[in-house]
């Protein structure tokens, strides 16, 4: 998890990061953000809460990122680790969680799947390892490719699922037509990924990422709900 050195640097904004600054009340903002996404771990809810986390790694900037991308802790891999069960975590944020990736690389407990988009921030995700699976994709790439990729992803990754007993989800909504990193998605393309999720049949809890236009955002959001619960 974080080291104890980390932390008490966000503590006591000993922190120097451009994109990830020490704003007034931080920590209390980032604890509580970490402490929803442990309660949606808990009910199988999903945490609206931030900032984000899927960035930050062990002691700040993951995987030689050149910054921690608006994230001071990270909240899905608290969550996994309080709740201490085998957990599949699939990432769907546009960006690809480097965070996420070095604090649970090799722990058998953890699978982590990742798609998204590649040659942005923070410039990783490019191949896979033994307990990870990344899957990065052009630009607008669209709908069927997306698609494609994840059921791929889902089926090369089928034995941990099988094992596992949790299913945590890094819900990013940032690759809508558009956004941030898009990958040409639309609101009705979240349903079908929510369909998919939901048809692994497995205990699942949400915690929000990315996503940066907010009407677009809260209908992806619905969207994928109702495709999950369908």
């Amino acid at each position: 998890m974080h080291s104890a050195e980390y932390v008490n640097s966000v503590k006591n904004g000993a922190i120097n990061d451009p994109d990830t600054p020490n704003y007034p009340g931080i920590y209390n903002y980032a604890r509580l953000s970490a402490g929803a996404a442990i309660l949606a771990a808990k009910t199988g809810g999903f945490s609206l809460m931030r900032p984000p986390g899927h960035h930050v790694g062990r002691s700040g900037a993951a995987l030689n990122a050149p910054t921690r991308g608006f994230c001071y802790l990270n909240n899905i891999a608290i969550a996994a680790r309080k709740l201490n069960k085998k957990t599949a975590i699939i990432d769907i944020d546009g960006h690809h969680g480097n965070g996420t990736q070095e604090i649970f690389s090799n722990d058998k407990n953890i699978t982590y799947i990742s798609l998204h988009r590649n040659n942005v921030f923070p410039q990783t995700g490019s191949a896979s390892g033994a307990n990870f699976f990344n899957y990065p994709m052009s630009a607008d790439c669209g709908p069927k490719i997306y698609l494609e990729t994840l059921a791929k992803a889902l089926n090369d990754a089928k034995d941990q699922i099988k094992n596992s007993e949790i299913i945590a989800i890094n819900a990013g909504f940032d690759t809508h037509t558009g956004d941030l990193v898009s990958l040409g998605l639309e609101t009705e393309n979240f349903f079908e990924i929510g369909k998919k999720i939901g048809a692994l049949e497995k205990p699942t809890f949400f915690v929000l990422e990315g996503g940066y236009n907010g009407h677009h955002q809260g209908n992806d959001i619905d969207a994928f709900l109702r495709g999950f619960e369908s």
